[in-house]
């Protein structure tokens, strides 16, 4: 399948936003003005999909198949759109997979964002049709007003300059409740990554959530690991993320037949509430045998702390201990 390059974006672009997991009414009206402010500094108008709005929150938090995955028909028909971010994950994107219509997304290829259970979508998305799509920030993830430089960065490299990003670790992280109080925020020195195996690689990055990414196993929306794949892989302590979790996943993930062409690991920062200490991930990789041999570095800026990389699914990757390059 030949690969789908998004276009960039310029001044004067709409994005548009949709919400294929949890519905939008979670997210406070504080933090959705200030998302909208920050897309428009960057000279972006902001469009809301049709469903996409507050009454559509059921007693699961979310709303129909029918509507989510209209909205996202919508924005990839729209000529003028040429992004679409996700308001927030979830738990239920997956539900979306068989019902897209794939030849109108492979025919109107743009930017598609989101992470946590968006990992479906853009992992999906990328099988049936080879667009590129971004495991990064969340529409919702603009409104906080501490803390996202980085975020903010990382996403204007991939997005509007150029595509390529040298990634360096955070010099801080926070895992608060950002949302609470946007002024009472608690930050904390970032040690840097952990290279738990060394080694250098290059190839082309899939994955995200573990525990969303091992629901397309046995599907037709799990990318194949064609040869040379960076594996990226995190996970949430509300879903059940711990070190026992997370070994079960990544198990389930090294367990499938392309995972010989795995050619590195990245795993993203765990939250704090999972107590998922250097050394027991050390010991997790060292217990899986499909991992031996290939480099695997964790404690990036990736999951469900901040700030939060951008990075593209389908994309390339070099990998060393050193510097992690990523581009489209």
């Amino acid at each position: 399948m030949q690969k789908i390059i998004p276009m960039q974006l310029e001044q004067g672009d709409e994005i548009r936003v949709v919400a294929p997991s949890t519905g939008i009414k979670i997210i406070g009206a504080d933090s959705r003005d200030t998302a909208k402010k920050r897309f428009e500094e960057m000279g972006l108008k902001v469009s809301f999909g049709k469903n996409t709005i507050d009454d559509n929150f059921d007693l699961m938090g979310t709303s129909s198949i029918e509507k989510r995955g209209a909205d996202i028909e919508e924005a990839f028909a729209d000529k003028n759109v040429k992004a679409i971010f996700t308001i927030i994950g979830g738990f239920n994107s997956n539900q979306l997979l068989p019902f897209l219509d794939y030849d109108l997304i492979h025919n109107n290829p743009k930017i598609f964002c989101g992470f946590s259970d968006i990992t479906a979508l853009v992992n999906g998305i990328y099988a049936k049709t080879g667009l590129v799509t971004f495991l990064g920030p969340h529409y919702s993830s603009f409104g906080m007003m501490q803390g996202f430089d980085y975020s903010w960065q990382a996403m204007r490299k991939m997005m509007l300059e150029g595509g390529r990003n040298f990634i360096k670790p955070s010099a801080e992280w926070s895992d608060d409740l950002w949302f609470i109080d946007q002024q009472k925020r608690n930050f904390i020195k970032n040690e840097g990554w952990w290279v738990l195996q060394e080694g250098e690689a290059e190839g082309t990055l899939i994955g995200g959530n573990v525990g969303t990414f091992v629901l397309l196993n046995g599907t037709g929306y799990r990318p194949v690991f064609e040869k040379d794949t960076i594996l990226l892989a995190e996970d949430c302590y509300t879903s059940g993320g711990d070190a026992k979790a997370f070994l079960r996943n990544l198990q389930a993930v090294a367990y499938q037949d392309d995972f010989k062409n795995v050619k590195a690991v990245l795993i993203g920062r765990f939250q704090k509430a999972s107590e998922v200490s250097r050394e027991a991930l050390q010991y997790i990789v060292s217990s899986i045998p499909q991992l031996k041999g290939i480099p695997v570095i964790a404690n990036l800026d990736l999951g469900h702390t901040t700030p939060n990389l951008t990075l593209p699914i389908g994309g390339k990757c070099r990998v060393s201990s050193k510097e992690i390059l990523v581009e489209i």
